[in-house]
């Protein structure tokens, strides 16, 4: 028991050591800052603050963060646009959540439900775990009797 234990325990310290140095509450801000963009042209401090149910000084300390890092350009009343740097995080955090998306669908998730799990596990997947479900969707869709016998099952 006392082995178990304390390889269970190893994992998660070592989970913890190799967190990226970006939280999955920058990559929501950034996410959130591309999907305004993307369908107003524009994302403002208030639209950000409703969609991350956070107040507006909130968001604005963690504008001015994201500007000192170097993820967007923040300049009060004028907008915020995102860099190569931030653009390129946001791309990938969509990414993950379309193809987990993908995944949930294969397994028979609704989509209320499978939105929620992808919002909560997406910054914490590992690189090489995406790749894999990319190649599981990818196999599942290119082989349609497999998703039938798939459904079937259920």
């Amino acid at each position: 028991m006392k082995n178990k234990t304390s390889r269970r325990l190893d994992s998660i310290k070592a989970a913890h050591e190799s967190e990226k140095a970006i939280s999955s509450r920058v990559e929501d801000y950034l996410e959130v800052i591309s999907e305004l963009v993307d369908m107003k042209g524009y994302a403002a401090t208030l639209d950000i603050s409703r969609y991350m149910n956070v107040s507006a000084p909130s968001v604005t300390k963690m504008l001015k963060k994201l500007d000192g890092d170097g993820y967007l350009e923040y300049e009060k009343y004028y907008g915020i646009n995102l860099t190569e740097k931030g653009q390129k995080i946001a791309d990938m955090i969509k990414q993950k959540h379309g193809i987990l998306l993908e995944f949930f669908e294969i397994l028979g998730i609704g989509k209320e439900i499978a939105n929620q799990d992808a919002e909560g596990i997406e910054h914490h997947l590992n690189p090489k775990t995406i790749r894999q479900i990319r190649k599981f969707v990818t196999f599942f869709k290119a082989n349609p009797k497999m998703m039938n016998s798939f459904n079937e099952f259920q």
